[in-house]
């Protein structure tokens, strides 16, 4: 069984709109939670460069 971890970003009273990671048979894995049955694996050094994207963009 994949265990998903909520984002701490999550927005909304009942937590609909949150991304969530896992990490499952070496590889981490993404997914929205208002389409939990599309999941994107992705990369540590892509999952590192999307989040220095988001990161950046905040701020600017």
């Amino acid at each position: 069984m994949i265990q998903w971890q909520k984002s701490t970003f999550s927005s909304g009273s009942d937590g609909s709109n949150c991304v969530e990671l896992a990490h499952h048979n070496g590889t981490l894995l993404l997914r929205e939670s208002d389409g939990p049955d599309r999941i994107l694996p992705v990369s540590a050094g892509g999952l590192a460069a999307l989040l220095t994207r988001i990161r950046a963009d905040r701020t600017s």
